[in-house]
């Protein structure tokens, strides 16, 4: 395991305990979070904050299970199988891909293919 991969591993665990402030810690101020044509889904801690907050609060029975990972660099890629969302327009299960970029120790950007 890697420095990369535990502090993914913790961001994970935080996501399922639904701990909002443990989750947020690991991101950057100024986090970009976006899709795989690059729109900007989130942008820094207040964006992570107003989409994570409701997610938690509305999905009691919140699960992620990461099905697969690579790490290359500072790049995690995880395959995740994600349970109990309760985010419309996404469905309650579903697969995603999450691209991590970690700099200097912390996720600077995230990007999903779903």
């Amino acid at each position: 395991m890697s420095a990369n991969t535990e502090l993914i591993d913790n961001e994970v665990e935080a996501y399922r305990d639904r701990d909002l402030d443990r989750f947020l810690s690991f991101f950057a101020e100024d986090v970009v979070v976006t899709d795989f044509e690059g729109n900007v889904l989130m942008r820094g801690i207040d964006g992570l904050r107003s989409n994570y907050e409701p997610l938690f609060e509305n999905s009691p029975d919140l699960t992620v299970d990461v099905v697969s990972r690579i790490e290359s660099g500072g790049f995690v890629v995880d395959l995740e199988h994600l349970d109990g969302f309760v985010n419309p327009p996404y469905p309650q299960t579903f697969d995603a891909t999450c691209i991590y970029l970690v700099k200097d120790g912390i996720i600077s950007a995230m990007k999903f293919l779903l």
